[in-house]
């Protein structure tokens, strides 16, 4: 059957990361091994290839090449979680062991601008210390908008805002090089755009904080 390698190495990652006498590390590592077992059969499929061959490529990467969940990021995750707590800002652990903080647009950026609110600094201050501690980690920070207006400003104006948040951090001594900056416009809503609040909810700055896996 065309589907059977895909359950075999879903079946095999949930069998790796269920384990009673793994540790924490060892879970999420076999965690990773499942997503990239996933994304390695689609990819097969979608080229053409075997997806059994293509599950076993990405379980590699997801478990060598993919990001863990380490002590200091659950040290991390604590301490923004304390600093944001009543600000709005959502805190979470991602399925591939980053840390997320998804900024609203009510702190971070005025419609239209890009340059970081008042209410969004002692976020990014709080921030800007953790990464300085944790030299070891990448940050990757991405803008969004609401459809409102065109590509031709949301596209750039969406870049703008993560570049704008590189560079409040790089100014607090974060090596700017640990800092990839992307725009998706309004490409990724997270809301529907026919109403105010959802247009709000759109326009948001997401950060993703990573340490990855050492060989």
């Amino acid at each position: 059957m065309r589907h059977q390698p895909i359950l075999c190495a879903v079946a095999a990652a949930a069998m790796l990361a269920g384990c009673a006498n793994m540790t924490d590390t060892q879970r999420h590592t076999a965690t990773g091994a499942g997503i990239g077992a996933l994304g390695g059969a689609a990819l097969g499929a979608v080229t053409g290839g075997s997806v059994g061959t293509g599950a076993v490529i990405g379980a590699g990467v997801g478990a060598l090449g993919g990001y863990i969940w380490s002590q200091h990021m659950e040290e991390q995750k604590r301490d923004m979680q304390m600093a944001t707590q009543g600000t709005g800002v959502a805190v979470t652990q991602t399925a591939d062991n980053r840390l997320k903080l998804d900024i609203p647009s009510d702190i971070s950026f005025a419609t239209g601008r890009s340059d970081i609110q008042p209410n969004f600094r002692p976020v990014l201050e709080r921030l800007a210390r953790s990464l300085r501690a944790n030299p070891g980690t990448e940050v990757l920070i991405i803008g969004h908008t609401d459809s409102t207006g065109s590509d031709a400003i949301n596209d750039p104006l969406s870049l703008q805002r993560a570049t704008s948040t590189r560079n409040f951090l790089a100014d607090r001594g974060v090596n700017p090089m640990r800092v990839q900056v992307d725009g998706r416009g309004s490409y990724e809503p997270i809301a529907s755009n026919d109403s105010a609040e959802g247009r709000a909810r759109n326009r948001r700055v997401e950060i993703y904080v990573g340490e990855r896996q050492r060989g």
